[in-house]
């Protein structure tokens, strides 16, 4: 398949949850759906899945639909969910323990294979059979292994000095659960998951509504 680099983020951003949708079809048994009933579900107009699809290909035939099992797995292709990638986590606080316990990293081609921190009392310690190690022994690890995603989940005033630890070590994406926005070289792509905006966010919504 050929990369299209013109597609917008917002496209981009929609695939997760097509894949997601799909999934749970092909639980229920569904072979097949059409992009009217996909819309329904989802809550996205057909006409909008047919032109984010079109965006990668020709996806289902007129009059019949969409292969629901065909279509999870060219997502998941189109997502990269096929090629695997190692991760190393920074940070095995709370915020740190709840996603290096998420079950199904596999699922997507992802696996932590390294968990740093500071705190003397979590080295040694195991989160899902992978050893929580010494953060200064940080770079020399790195150095040692192909890690493809950093995963941040340090203080803020650590996270840029974190993430530019991750980047000299060879890592090429960071999801990044600090408060802060991150500074890094084009190269390396960044995801941010900003509790406090979203919380925020809700907040004014659940505000306009009782206005």
């Amino acid at each position: 398949m050929e990369k299209n680099r013109n597609i917008s983020m917002a496209v981009i951003k929609r695939l997760p949850k097509y894949y997601r949708y799909l999934e749970e079809l092909m639980r229920n048994d569904i072979d097949r759906i059409s992009s009217k009933e996909l819309g329904e579900k989802i809550g996205f107009t057909a006409s909008q899945i047919r032109q984010d699809l079109n965006c990668f290909g020709d996806f289902g035939q007129q009059g019949y639909g969409y292969n629901v099992k065909e279509l999870y797995s060219q997502i998941g292709s189109i997502l990269g969910l096929n090629r695997g990638y190692e991760a190393a986590l920074v940070g095995a606080g709370n915020i740190g323990q709840a996603v290096s316990n998420y079950s199904r990293f596999e699922n997507f081609g992802v696996k932590i294979t390294t968990i740093f921190d500071a705190n003397p009392k979590l080295i040694g310690m195991k989160i899902r059979n992978v050893e929580i190690m010494d953060i200064d022994d940080m770079a020399p690890i790195l150095n040692e292994h192909k890690i493809d995603i950093g995963i941040i989940c340090v203080p803020t005033k650590n996270a840029q000095s974190v993430a530019d630890e991750l980047i000299k070590g060879g890592v090429r994406a960071i999801w990044n659960f600090a408060p802060v926005d991150l500074v890094v070289p084009d190269y390396v792509k960044v995801e941010n998951v900003h509790l406090s905006e979203s919380l925020m966010t809700l907040i004014y919504l659940l505000n306009e509504s009782d206005n």
